[in-house]
């Protein structure tokens, strides 16, 4: 039985950790976290934020996920939004999911994330 989302992995390519960690940190807010020894050999980066991990690995195949992304659920989705702009990052709103807020972004190798917050 599934009981919760330990993490989400996404990938990146090689030598990116430093725009991922302006990024995830910067932007996001997230804390980096360190990575157990064996894995930290094979570089990438680790984040989390309230419980939420998210992890970038490096691919050197890689190919950004423009179509398949995260879920965020986020508070105060227009002060995130205007965290994100404010550091320069993409936010592009998206009305098609009824209950909801939401905007997307992509982080500085490509990949789609998708942040949203319930309506009240």
């Amino acid at each position: 039985m599934l009981t919760a989302v330990d993490h989400v992995q996404l990938a990146a390519p090689p030598g990116s950790e430093d725009w991922l960690r302006a990024y995830y940190a910067g932007v996001l807010g997230m804390t980096e976290i360190p990575k157990p020894p064996p894995l930290a050999a094979r570089g990438g980066c680790w984040f989390e934020a309230d419980g939420v991990q998210l992890h970038l690995g490096i691919d050197p195949d890689f190919r950004p996920a423009t179509k398949a992304h995260p879920g965020l659920r986020v508070r105060d989705i227009s002060a995130y939004a205007a965290r994100f702009a404010a550091r320069g990052a993409q936010v592009t709103w998206d009305d098609n999911l009824p209950g909801h807020r939401r905007f997307y972004s992509t982080d500085p190798v490509g990949n789609r994330l998708e942040f949203l917050e319930p309506d009240a």
